[in-house]
């Protein structure tokens, strides 16, 4: 059997074209800089905003409401707070900012908070997201499920309440959209649209080939789809790699190597640089990374085998990654890898039940899980131990037997970070 092509032919074109791609990132990350430096000095600006967000926070006897906000005309994420009350606040807001000298270039590419007053508040469009949402939220009782169901459809935040017990159950992953959601979906619409091309296909250009029209049209609509749903970074990074792994599979070149992950990260930083601070995209990374390393040592498992691997394997490899960050540690956690094998195959029933109206089906189930109770404490890794673990991660690329030690330590740690309970 003939070898792919590799995306790379030897070391030194990979390291050529990393440099070359890292200079261009340095280029857009001046270019960041220079924008950063005017924003700052300027006392004020009248802007238009998105509203994420929006929840009241007491403080002794007073309140205020939290706005998590996104301006289109600043390019910019970024909190305030207004002492309108929550309910009152629509998705769109006029506002005069008032940026901070003492802001940093990290906090301009991320969430900063900045001092606002709102000047205006705009009626709700009528669009077709935002009928999408009131339609997927008349079908709960619940305001945790209603807020899930649009969490894993739309890409809209959690509520507080079930952001917690989220985060109890090791699940955040099967939450924030990502490339486990595209690819359901990417399956979903193979499956129903390729008998349709088929059809065609015999009657008008049986000279084409199938899989390559049939995916290119699958990469158009999830194309769209990632607009419609604002483009949160782990998609976007999940949608870059599928694009690419698309026209390498219609080359024929091999898809499945690190030298192909490192060039998809620096390709999409140069894109969009703000995902260089983004929490959210560094961990899809990592755990795509785990996936190729499980994939390349264990290639010949059994598909079905190498599913249960990936599943149980990605839980373990994560949790010191994670820890480095949430110090959460439950007990329930333990469901997160049984509870992402189900997800493979609630998600597209749940969606075909939305779409018929009886999208509350599921829902005593999901109230029963979303309120289950377990004790909690906190650990936080040592940066230092994670950085050894990240470090070795690196180097079992090269060894199987590095990554034997690499599963035997994240294995003991999972261990003895539950073994209290």
């Amino acid at each position: 059997m003939l070898e792919k092509p590799k995306f790379f032919l030897n070391l030194k074109e990979f390291w050529l074209t990393m440099l070359v791609l890292t200079l261009l990132l340095l280029t857009r990350l001046f270019f960041f800089y220079e924008e950063y430096e005017e924003f700052k000095v300027k006392p004020f600006y009248y802007t238009d905003v998105q509203v994420i967000q929006a929840y009241e926070k007491w403080n002794e006897d007073e309140y205020h409401t939290i706005l998590k906000v996104y301006a289109p005309s600043l390019n910019l994420s970024f909190f305030s707070r207004t002492k309108i009350r929550a309910k009152e606040v629509s998705s769109s807001l006029r506002l005069k900012l008032f940026p901070d000298e003492r802001m940093t270039f990290f906090d301009y590419l991320g969430t900063s908070f900045m001092f606002s007053s709102v000047n205006e508040i705009y009626d709700e469009e009528k669009n077709v997201k935002n009928k999408a949402l009131t339609f997927v939220e008349e079908q709960h009782k619940e305001n945790i499920l209603s807020s899930f169901y649009k969490a894993i459809y739309f890409a809209t935040p959690l509520d507080r309440e079930l952001r917690t017990q989220v985060s109890s159950l090791g699940v955040s992953h099967l939450i924030a959209l990502s490339g486990f959601h595209l690819a359901i979906l990417s399956t979903l619409l193979f499956f129903f649209l390729r008998p349709l091309y088929r059809v065609f296909q015999k009657r008008y250009f049986p000279y084409r080939f199938d899989l390559h029209d049939v995916g290119l049209l699958v990469l158009v609509l999830l194309a769209w789809y990632v607009w419609f749903v604002d483009s949160p970074p782990s998609l976007l990074r999940s949608y870059g790699m599928m694009a690419v792994a698309w026209l390498l599979l219609v080359l024929g070149m091999e898809l499945l190597s690190f030298t192909f992950l490192s060039s998809i990260i620096l390709i999409l930083l140069i894109i969009f640089p703000k995902m260089l601070v983004s929490l959210a995209f560094w961990f899809s990374v990592v755990g795509v990374f785990y996936i190729f390393l499980l994939l390349q040592h264990f290639s010949k498992l059994n598909k079905y085998l190498m599913t249960l691997f990936i599943s149980f394997g990605i839980f373990i490899l994560m949790l010191p990654i994670v820890h480095m960050v949430f110090p959460i540690v439950n007990i329930l956690q333990l469901l997160s890898p049984f509870l992402s094998l189900l997800f493979s195959v609630f998600y597209p029933i749940s969606m075909g039940l939305h779409l018929v109206g009886l999208g509350d089906l599921f829902d005593p189930i999901l109230l029963e899980l979303f309120t289950l109770q377990s004790t909690e404490t906190m650990f936080t890794l040592n940066i230092y131990y994670g950085l050894v673990y990240l470090f070795l991660s690196f180097l079992s690329i090269f060894s199987k037997k590095l990554f034997y030690l690499l599963f035997f330590v994240a294995l003991a740690f999972s261990v003895w970070l539950f073994m209290g309970f």
